[in-house]
């Protein structure tokens, strides 16, 4: 018996109770759109994680102040403050291109008509902008170094903030109030995609000296952001960095420093390991489903092989082995598998069209050719024993079936 006649049988085995046959694809189909569509979500997650902390600039460190070590007796009693950051800044390190510091408050800004509450306030240098971060002036002008020396009440705002308190005109050259102090708003930044928990065009950019005389104090600042020469010179720029501040800040064990130093390029790859968990995670839950359609597939088999036994015996009368009886049925084992996985890959593809809880599903090149590959393994395995039943069955006990 050729293959082609073992598959037209199976076809024919397949359509002739067709309500039956739809059910069990339906079990494969929602199997293997499972699996790709999780795996999809779990890889749109961590693309949307990476392009997060991407957007932080693969060339930056953070520093930022922390508890210290241990030892009280050599721990420093000094803290990071402008004159560091201009120390650092000034000391002519290789693979240092710029210091800024930071401080971060949140605060109601409002205007004549409007308010907004919990707006981060950024208090900064001009090197801020499209330096050591992705914020950039999209129109009117940034404030200036001469600025920051005069503690001048200059005022970059978000994109957001800016529709919001003024929705009727532009903001530019107007009046906001941070928390009761006027600021005149000489610029408003390019808007930037939201990646994370909060709104980076819901803030204010002011010169670091006003902020801290006006709402923070001159103590510790927030953060160093750190601008290395290249991303290749990050490791060598982050040591550079290190030691010149244990230097500063009067720290002889490295396990007393008052500080963290972080790199966008580290927490990219610890984000790659959590997301590649995550992703591995829902796979296998929804690769339960798929074995669920499975049990499914075994059991209209062996309804199918218990309502033709006549057929078997009559074909085993007349001639036909035991492998092409085996072949027949895990053949139309295979196939019903098979059409249920095709089906469950174009659900998937649509499905992959449309955010899932705010993520765009992305779909990985290998899950589509693993989904049907397992789909088919599976309807195979949970044939062989049907299919074994139907070619182990001896003619004469076939024929008598009711």
């Amino acid at each position: 018996m050729s293959f082609f006649e073992i598959l037209r049988s199976a076809v024919r085995g397949i359509t002739a109770n067709k309500l039956r046959s739809a059910l069990t694809l339906l079990g494969v189909l929602i199997g293997v759109a499972s699996v790709i569509l999780l795996l999809a979500v779990g890889n749109g997650s961590a693309q949307r994680v990476q392009s997060a902390i991407a957007s932080l600039g693969t060339n930056t460190l953070t520093v930022r102040a922390s508890g210290g070590g241990g030892s009280t007796t050599t721990a420093s009693t000094k803290t990071i403050t402008r004159t560091v950051a201009d120390q650092i800044a000034n000391a002519g390190l290789g693979h240092v291109k710029s210091v800024v510091p930071e401080v971060n408050t949140s605060l109601t800004v409002s205007s004549t008509t409007t308010s907004s509450t919990s707006v981060s306030i950024i208090g900064t240098t001009p090197d801020y902008f499209g330096g050591v971060s992705t914020s950039t002036v999209g129109s009117g002008n940034s404030f200036t170094a001469a600025d920051v020396t005069n503690g001048t009440r200059a005022a970059v705002i978000g994109s957001t903030l800016a529709t919001t308190l003024f929705p009727t005109g532009s903001a530019l050259g107007q009046q906001i109030l941070i928390d009761g102090s006027p600021f005149d708003v000489v610029g408003i930044l390019a808007t930037q995609s939201t990646t994370g928990f909060t709104d980076p065009n819901l803030v204010v950019i002011a010169p670091i000296s006003r902020i801290q005389e006006s709402f923070t104090g001159y103590g510790a600042v927030s953060t160093l952001a750190v601008e290395a020469t290249n991303s290749d010179a990050v490791p060598a720029a982050e040591g550079e960095v290190t030691v010149m501040l244990n230097q500063l800040l009067g720290v002889s064990d490295t396990a007393d420093e008052p500080f963290t130093v972080t790199s966008a390029s580290t927490l990219l790859a610890t984000a790659e390991t959590s997301a590649a968990s995550f992703t591995v995670l829902l796979g296998a839950v929804a690769a339960i489903s798929l074995l669920v359609g499975g049990i499914g597939v075994t059991n209209v088999m062996l309804v199918t092989v218990t309502e033709r036994t006549r057929e078997i015996g009559i074909r085993k009368a007349l001639g036909a082995t035991r492998g092409a009886i085996l072949g027949q049925f895990l053949t139309e084992a295979a196939t019903l598998t098979l059409l249920g996985g095709i089906l469950g890959v174009i659900v998937a593809i649509i499905g992959s069209q449309f955010e899932i809880n705010g993520t765009q599903p992305v779909i990985l090149a290998y899950s589509i050719p693993l989904a049907l590959g397992v789909s088919v393994a599976i309807g195979v395995f949970f044939g062989v024993y049907p299919a074994a039943r139907a070619a182990n069955m001896r003619p004469i006990q076939a024929l008598r079936a009711i």
